[in-house]
């Protein structure tokens, strides 16, 4: 089997800011992917049907790629935050998740266009937000206008002030790419790393 050139079906600079730690050579592509919700459809398995769907449609044409996509869905007793994408919208989703929990499915998907195989992975991460006030919302949104996260913050930056705790297995995949199952995937696949 010939080498595979890797290719990240994403165009989120904070899924290529993951993938560049590994210090593999990539390439992202837009995957083009219609992200309609399928009512009923529980948040991890929502998470999992978007990365699979997302990595098949950057591979499309490609004939000797490994490509991987990654979605993440944020739920809050069993309802989904979408990335709020306005202030007023953020700051509703920080109010609800004051003092709660929240739960962030983050699925991945590594396929493989030379043999049209997809091996996936859901993580589960657990964020204990602490109980916060109206002034301090508003002055981290005002700090990370964080618009194009799901569920109004950025951990890797002032979010994690938002938090008691995180429980997860891996820290990257709140950010949005699992790397530890991604290598793991990709190792199975014959990508050397380290």
């Amino acid at each position: 089997m010939t080498p595979a050139r890797i290719v990240l079906g994403s165009t989120s600079r904070y899924r290529a800011e993951l993938l560049r730690r590994l210090g593999l050579d990539f390439e992202a592509r837009a995957p083009g992917t219609v992200e309609h919700v399928v009512a009923g459809e529980p948040p991890a398995d929502r998470a999992l049907r978007l990365a699979i769907a997302k990595a098949t449609d950057a591979g499309a044409g490609l004939a000797d790629a490994l490509v991987i996509g990654s979605d993440q869905v944020a739920e809050l007793e069993g309802h989904v935050l979408d990335k709020p994408g306005s202030e007023q919208r953020a700051f509703e989703q920080l109010v609800a998740c004051s003092g709660h929990v929240v739960n962030f499915h983050t699925a991945l998907c590594l396929f493989d266009c030379r043999n049209g195989k997809h091996q996936t992975h859901v993580d589960l991460t657990r964020v204990h937000f602490r109980v916060l006030d109206a002034a301090e919302i508003k002055r981290y949104i005002d700090r990370e206008q964080p618009l194009d996260c799901a569920g109004s913050f950025k951990c890797e930056g002032l979010g994690i002030s938002l938090f008691e705790r995180i429980d997860n297995s891996d820290p990257t995949a709140l950010i949005g790419l699992p790397l530890i199952a991604l290598t793991r995937l990709l190792r199975d696949t014959g990508v050397n790393i380290p």
